[in-house]
């Protein structure tokens, strides 16, 4: 067997990569290791791998994270995780670690880590909102998004109102191959029907009263990147057959065109309605669901990582306060954003927060100031169903806002159109 130098051995991979001993002290690092975390490997080698990778002063195990290196020396696993990783400026970055079991040339037992950031520079920086959070179920979200977003399959993004699936479509075309393309939206749930095909496709001079010249539809504009279909389950079932068509040939006509014009778009779309249910109610064909699900990935709610409330809050209150110092929570309104539901999720965060701002007095926060409904407390003898939760919610808001449909749905972080089926759907009509 050839004696192999370990330095240039990992110095020929092209993603970051550190080696590290039994007492979690790194014995060598390559060069995309210390660019990472803004240093050089000399200067990295000898230090604890979580006082540079976490910024901590233990081990990240004993902060509740699943450790490759516990796996490997504790269990003789090599795992793969994702954790948060700093910068040297402090910077959060999510990651995708591997683990590799590595011997040395007396049969010790060292780890290799080889870190895939998951976040390019376009997805970390949205000018609404950043993807923000470390709780394991937003992690593992990140992650699934990262990987899809590798391949050129159709996307379907399912979860409630308000948890970010726009910000999603957003992160999946900043780390696919299409990043230097457009990224295109559309909420299907906001054009009338009569324009819809002229919104998708575009439209003639002359093609229909009030046409008075060539517009290019948004399959034209996304040539080369990613169209995003926002609430696609509102696509009239009337155009449903010629978007099939479109997403299965790529060819398309402007309305009142006779030229066949061609597209290569990847297609994301987004729903808080299961579709298949869509399909047994005849409202959207089987054949463009298995089209536009290619891949399915369904988003967290905040009530599935309430330990990223916390940092959203301060990242929205930052936000929310411009140039202004940002307000502060006191630690009533902290246990009350901690324990509230959240059927808006994180744009019913943000639209607390922001109503709080203009409320607080002295730059400090108080239950008080967000005015969050009271909702019944649920049968101390069992678990309140969460459409309970959400219908009370609801008829509270209802009340606070003298039956108010536009005020509430603001509240609720949701459109009005969602607003009208959950009041049917609650019989609160």
């Amino acid at each position: 067997m050839p004696q192999l130098e370990l330095q240039a051995l990992i110095d020929a991979n092209d993603q970051p990569f550190v080696v590290i001993d039994s007492e979690y002290r790194i014995v060598a690092a390559n060069q995309r290791y210390g660019e990472a975390y803004g240093t050089t490997p000399e200067a990295i080698v000898g230090q604890h791998c979580y006082a540079v990778s976490h910024h901590a002063t233990r081990p990240c195990h004993e902060n509740g994270e699943q450790c490759p290196h516990r796996a490997l020396f504790d269990l003789g696993e090599a795992v793969e995780v994702v954790h948060t990783h700093f910068h040297a400026d402090n910077q959060p970055e999510r990651t995708r670690i591997r683990g590799h079991a590595l011997r040395g040339v007396n049969g010790e037992r060292y780890l290799g880590e080889q870190l895939y950031p998951l976040e390019a520079d376009a997805g970390t920086a949205c000018d609404a909102m950043q993807m923000v959070g470390q709780s394991p179920a937003f992690l593992s979200c990140v992650d699934n998004l990262a990987r899809v977003a590798e391949s050129e399959a159709s996307i379907l993004l399912f979860g409630e109102s308000g948890v970010g699936k726009e910000l999603a479509a957003r992160f999946i075309h900043a780390r696919s191959n299409r990043a230097g393309g457009a990224f295109i939206v559309i909420n299907c749930a906001a054009v009338p029907e009569s324009l819809f095909e002229s919104e998708l496709f575009g439209h003639e001079r002359g093609a229909f009263s009030g046409s008075s010249g060539l517009k290019k539809g948004l399959f034209e504009l996304a040539d080369g990147g990613t169209l995003f279909l926002d609430e696609v389950a509102e696509i009239p079932l009337g155009l449903q057959a010629k978007l099939l068509r479109v997403l299965e040939t790529g060819e398309f006509r402007r309305v009142g065109g006779t030229h066949t014009l061609n597209a290569d778009v990847r297609l994301v779309s987004a729903t808080n309605r299961r579709l298949l249910d869509e399909v047994d109610e005849k409202r959207f064909r089987l054949d463009l669901y298995y089209r536009v699900a290619g891949i399915d990935v369904t988003l967290p709610t905040l009530r599935e990582r309430r330990e990223d409330i916390p940092a959203l809050a301060a990242f929205l209150l930052k936000r929310l306060s411009g140039e202004r110092r940002p307000c502060q929570l006191d630690a009533t309104a902290q246990a009350a954003l901690q324990s509230h539901e959240y059927p808006g999720n994180v744009r019913e965060l943000r639209n607390l927060l922001q109503r709080a701002v203009l409320t607080c007095r002295d730059g400090v926060i108080r239950a008080t100031d967000l005015q969050l409904p009271v909702v019944a407390a649920p049968v101390p003898t069992s678990i309140q169903p969460l459409v309970d939760v959400e219908r009370e919610h609801i008829r509270a808001l209802l009340d606070m806002h003298g039956g108010h449909r536009n005020r509430v749905a603001t509240a609720l972080g949701i459109t009005e159109r969602t607003l009208y089926r959950k009041l049917k759907r609650h019989g609160l009509t």
